[in-house]
């Protein structure tokens, strides 16, 4: 299996805190990979560096074989890396059908943007019935499948999923991760940052539990979930 993402010992500051205590972890082409922990242990920071919103201060981030530390975000999107954000960040003023062109605006093949369009659509059928709806308007699993399908437009070889089952009802939950599988199925690679643990170790092939910034576990995620530490500390055992 070709490696898709490494990271080497980053370190990334907030100011004065440090929040990622020089992790290192790499994405195989074609993996589902997770990231789980407690809130505030680095998970959404790991990928805003990764997507190129903060800048580590040492390490180095490989995306199929370049380096890809110090690159604009929007030049990291064209190189193949699309992010659906922790609370979804839709524009809510403006309707389902321009959410996903924007998801588009690094391409110019419109061609191929309608087609991928159309995909999106039929994945998501929700939101084709209510493409000139605002999507302030919708409600919260629909606003999760537009962020999803925005991120989609972009044709992404690797999908960032900050939080996707964030305030959303179990059945919704159940769906979104079927699709995320889908989406793999269909040659996506996927990071995967999840507070529910239980879900993300269902789905995943690799996982790492980042605790305080560290990672401190790693290895295959049905090892992971079947862990009695695991268990007592992150699903409820």
């Amino acid at each position: 299996m070709a490696k898709m993402l490494e990271i080497k010992d980053i370190n990334v500051y907030y100011g004065a805190i440090h929040a990622i205590k020089g992790i290192s972890l790499f994405v195989n082409e074609g993996e589902i990979v997770t990231l789980i922990g407690a809130n505030g242990a680095g998970k959404s920071t790991t990928l805003r560096t990764i997507s190129g919103l903060l800048k580590p201060k040492t390490g180095s981030i490989e995306f199929l074989g370049k380096n890809i530390v110090g690159m604009p975000a929007h030049q990291i999107v064209k190189e193949g890396i699309s992010q659906v954000p922790e609370g979804r960040k839709i524009f809510a003023e403006m309707t389902v059908f321009e959410n996903l062109e924007l998801g588009a605006f690094t391409r110019n093949d419109k061609e191929a943007v309608s087609e991928d369009m159309q995909m999106v659509f039929r994945r998501f059928p929700r939101l084709e019935e209510r493409r000139e709806q605002l999507a302030g308007t919708l409600s919260g699993g629909e606003q999760q499948m537009l962020a999803m399908g925005r991120a989609l437009m972009s044709r992404p070889k690797l999908l960032l999923l900050d939080e996707p089952s964030m305030g959303l009802a179990p059945l919704l939950i159940k769906e979104i991760f079927s699709i995320i599988e889908d989406i793999n199925k269909v040659g996506t690679t996927v990071l995967l940052v999840e507070q529910n643990a239980n879900m993300a170790l269902s789905i995943a092939n690799r996982a790492y539990v980042l605790e305080t910034g560290r990672i401190t576990i790693s290895g295959e995620a049905q090892k992971l979930a079947a862990s009695e530490d695991i268990r007592k500390a992150y699903l409820g055992g």
